[in-house]
This record gives C-alpha cells, structure tokens and sequence, in this order.
C-alpha cells in the first residue's frame, strides 16, 4: 500500500511533528480502498481506444482528469497526514472518516463534470461530452452551488477532524509546536470553508449574472493559504526558539 509505503520510508515525516500512527490500520486500508475507487471514476474513458479519432479525443480529456486527479490527490494527503500525526481511531473519529469518505464517493461526477465541461470550452482540449449552456445561466449557477457545497462539507469535515484532535491535545500529549501546527491546520480549513460559503453567497443571492464569479473566488485560496503559511511559520519560529531556550 501507499501509506506503508510512505511510512516505511519516512517520507512524510513531520520533522517537527511526532507521528502517534503505527503500522496502517483497517481504517485507513479501507479509507485507501475508497480513494482508489474514486480515481477509477475519474477515468476518461474505461475503453481501450479503437481508432486514431478516438484515442486523440480521450487524450484531450486527460487536462480535466489531471485537474480532478490532483484534487482527490491533495484530499488524500491531507487525509493520511491527519492519521499519521495523530493516530486517533475513536467512534467520532470513525464516523467523521466514513462521513469524508462518502462525500468524497459522492462528489466525484460534479467534479468531473464541472472540470471536464470547463475544458470543452477550449477548442483544443474539447473531448466531447459535458459542456456548459451558457444560454440557460441558470444552470452554471447551479452547478457552481453543487460544486461549493461539496468543497464545504469536505473540508468542514476536515475541520472537525482537527478539532477533535485539538480537544484531545492532552491525551495526545501534543507539544506548543505540533499546537500551532494543528491550529494552522484548522485555520486553512476555516479559509476553505469561507471561500465555500462566499462562493455559495455569489450564486444564491448575486444571480446568473455574477455567476462567473462563483468560480474565480475560489482563486482566493493561493493568496490565504500563503497569509495563513506565514503566520503559521512565524509561530512556529517562536516556538522552536522558546524550546531551545528552556532546553
């Protein structure tokens, strides 16, 4: 498996994080297993190409699976970093993960759809399929409202997962610096799950006419995550120099 893999070679070890996570557990075996599949459904074509036509225009499709591809890559990460770190295998926990994983089954063909659809609109990389009415506006604002809500929910799942372990942070014996770390990690989802509910904002209440702008906040993710990284780094300066001077 990947995360035994990843373990065995310590190369996701925090260096300044302890990981509780022991040999990979049932729960994330299966969590992998889901993940898996969710990628099988990201395939651009389940067909082996019969003609030259064919193959070219499953090969136009592969910038839409690249782009969902890398999504579900990054949710995975942040998935087996949250178990390394923290190892935590309680009923919450458990209901929590099954929860992710649902939404994560569940919000693979919007996915696929909005990307794929977007790509289409480019003459090159049109692969057939999904496109966008641009003459029913109403229906880009839906599929924005769909898109959103699914990007909320999984990272407002992430959130309580981290916030789980921020209330468990003494029986975790958690540290001043893996708190600012878990506390940075709760503040990026926090951002996550405002740009969600902004985007949502946009849709419902700005109508078909900013809906353009549903998508383009999502942009705002870069430039928040870059301000949330350096106040997390500063922190964690201050932390590691604070250690060193009681040592």
């Amino acid at each position: 498996m990947i995360r035994e893999h990843l373990f065995s070679k310590a190369v996701t070890t925090d260096k300044y994080f302890r990981w509780r996570g022991g040999d990979v557990t049932r729960l994330e075996g299966f969590s992998d297993t889901v993940f898996g599949f969710a990628l099988t459904l990201l395939v651009v074509s389940l067909e082996v190409p019969q003609t030259l036509d064919q193959l070219l225009r499953t090969m136009r499709g592969f910038m839409a699976f690249a782009v969902c591809f890398t999504f579900l890559t990054w949710i995975w990460y942040e998935h087996c970093l949250f178990f390394r770190r923290y190892g935590l295998q309680d009923a919450l926990t458990v209901f929590l993960n099954a929860v992710l994983l649902f939404l994560i089954l569940f919000y693979i063909y919007p996915l696929k759809f909005l990307f794929t659809a977007l790509f289409n609109e480019i003459p090159f990389f049109n692969a057939g399929g999904p496109t966008l009415n641009y003459t029913r506006p109403e229906q880009v604002t839906a599929l924005m409202i769909i898109y959103s809500i699914g990007f909320l929910f999984i990272f407002s799942t992430f959130f309580l997962l981290h916030l789980r372990a921020y209330r468990k942070r003494n029986q975790l014996e958690l540290d001043e610096i893996e708190m600012v770390q878990t506390i940075g990690r709760i503040r990026a989802n926090s951002i996550a799950i405002g740009i969600a509910l902004i985007s949502i904002a946009i849709s419902v209440f700005g109508g078909e006419r900013v809906a353009g702008f549903a998508g383009m906040v999502y942009g705002l993710m870069g430039p928040a995550y870059a301000v949330n990284g350096y106040v997390v780094g500063r922190r964690l300066t201050e932390a590691l120099k604070r250690s060193v001077d009681n040592s």
